[in-house]
């Protein structure tokens, strides 16, 4: 028989804990696919996760339950239970044989006593256990064989229970190995516990799993995940990452500042890999001194003066001509040494992202949900001046607060794109926090076939195999041509290649002036982030 040994914990053991940063981790993943906190986290107790920085996964309670299964087949493998009542019947037979004969000895072959034995003895019972029960008030005469009888009786509720065993799962035991009576017992019980085990990781009951019974049941990995599933919840909350909302757990500002700066570690996780970026632009804003470097003043520079080096160059160039340089020292355009700066403006930047049903393809909506998550945390860390927001369009457009963004999810079964209505929230909130350098990003995979006219909202399906929505081409297009006068950039990051699309881009684009390209979701972050640094500063020489 096949035994399992897992040694009790007795403190020389690594013991491990969750680390609620990683658990965290593991969850956004999750919300980008458009899952909510309580979907998020029971996935994550179902199908388990990954804390890499332990290196180790923690075992979804289907994979623990697969593990309770297998040790259940490789029982039913190597041992069958066809003989595993044999022993106990034959004690039983021997029992009675001895009575037998001391009834016939005490009271005669035709005695009512022994005539009663032997009714008891040859009833009609189907199992083992019946037999027995038929002679729990019988009074023995062999005073040895009551007292083994006594034994038995004792051993009748875990007989029955075999018995019980044997009749629900006893065809699936196929192995060569017989069990006998013990054996049998033992893989009863093993068996049922490991049920039980699974009935309360299947509901979720945690707290009445002893770390006994994991210890016994579960190879090590096993019964550490399901200490750290259990503790989960837990220890997200000591961390100050989950708390209460109305519809139970909910992300804290804590845990969103975390998420999007692990989005933003993403996205120059790929950049460093080669992604590419660096786009030309021309922006106006505030220098800002680099002490160490300047260079010879030309015309149009501030005349921010490095005096040091203006005052030895008018010199140097007295002695050259073998003038005296003493005070007062004459300087001419030529002597002028300005510091070298670098440019850089407050910007109001609005990220149009589209939540129409087919950005649930590919990866798509997850990939633009990070960027976004990544520039609100590169904006508010690194450019706090700056303003930053997140306007969804599918049908309608709508701001979507950021705190409720990395909950944000496609609209399920809303195949519309109001591009249109997205521009005029945009310059709605631009308009609301003017600044030198507004500019709007723009990520869609689709032409745009929900517009208003006047205030009636309309839908239209793209005419033909590869056509175009000829009326919410022209609405969204005049809308462009107003922010345009406005003087906002229009950047347009297309996650599909269709020609309709790229056609509808282009035309938009040219109105514009703002860039357009075409990228796919994972270098999506790659191009915007690089894009909005370059938007918002650039060097002077």
């Amino acid at each position: 028989m096949k035994v399992w040994r897992y040694s009790r914990w007795d403190g020389s053991q690594d013991e491990f804990t969750l680390d609620p940063r990683e658990a965290l981790d593991a969850l956004s993943d999750l919300l980008m696919e458009g899952l909510d906190v309580n979907e998020a986290l029971e996935w994550m107790r179902r199908s388990g996760f990954d804390m890499a920085g332990m290196n180790f996964r923690v075992m979804g309670v289907d994979e623990l339950i697969d593990e309770l299964r297998q040790q259940a087949r490789e029982l039913m493998e190597e041992f069958h239970l066809d003989e595993s009542m044999e022993e106990m019947a034959r004690k039983f037979d021997d029992i009675l044989d001895r009575e037998e004969r001391a009834q016939r000895a005490e009271h005669g072959m035709e005695s009512r006593s022994l005539n009663d034995f032997m009714e008891r003895r040859h009833g009609d019972h189907e199992r083992l256990s019946e037999a027995i029960d038929a002679f729990r008030d019988h009074d023995f005469e062999d005073g040895e064989a009551g007292e083994e009888f006594k034994e038995l009786l004792a051993e009748l509720d875990r007989m029955r229970a075999l018995e019980d065993f044997q009749q629900q799962h006893g065809e699936r035991f196929q192995g060569d190995e017989a069990a006998d009576y013990e054996q049998a017992q033992e893989i009863r019980e093993r068996i049922e516990q490991m049920n039980q085990l699974a009935q309360d990781l299947r509901e979720g009951n945690f707290e009445s799993i002893s770390p006994e019974q994991l210890q016994e049941l579960l190879s090590d990995d096993g019964a550490q995940s399901v200490l750290l599933l259990r503790d989960l919840e837990d220890e997200m909350r000591d961390a100050g990452f989950l708390r209460d909302g109305e519809n139970g757990p909910e992300l804290t500002p804590r845990a969103i500042r975390r998420i999007g700066a692990q989005a933003l570690a993403a996205v120059y996780s790929s950049l460093r890999k080669g992604r590419p970026g660096s786009h030309d632009t021309v922006s106006h804003g505030i220098a800002t001194r680099r002490p160490d470097e300047t260079r010879a003043w030309e015309f149009g520079d501030s005349l921010d003066l490095h005096v040091v080096k203006t005052l030895m160059n008018g010199m140097k160039r007295a002695a050259a001509e073998g003038r005296s340089f003493t005070p007062p020292i004459r300087l001419s355009q030529d002597d002028l040494e300005v510091y070298e700066c670098d440019y850089a403006t407050q910007t109001t930047t609005v990220l149009l992202l589209d939540m129409s049903w087919s950005m649930s393809w590919a990866g798509r909506f997850p990939a633009a949900k990070r960027v976004a998550l990544a520039l609100d945390h590169l904006i508010r860390t690194q450019f706090p001046r700056d303003e930053f927001f997140v306007v969804g369009f599918s049908t309608r457009a709508r701001e979507l607060p950021i705190a409720k963004l990395p909950l944000a999810t496609w609209d399920m079964g809303d195949p519309f794109t109001n591009l249109q209505e997205g521009l005029m929230v945009a310059e709605k909130l631009i308009s609301q926090h003017p600044s030198p350098s507004p500019q709007i990003l723009v990520v869609t995979d689709g032409q745009p076939t929900a517009y208003f006219e006047g205030r009636e909202l309309r839908v239209e399906w793209p005419m033909g195999q590869g056509g175009v929505s000829p009326h919410a081409v022209a609405e969204t297009l005049g809308t462009v041509r107003r922010v345009t006068r406005r003087g906002i950039t229009i950047n347009t990051f297309m996650l599909d290649d269709a020609p309709e699309l790229v056609g509808f881009v282009e035309r938009m684009t040219e109105i514009n002036k703002g860039r357009a390209f075409f990228t796919s979701p994972n270098a999506l972050g790659s191009f915007l982030t690089i894009d909005y640094l370059n938007q918002r500063k650039t060097k002077f020489r």
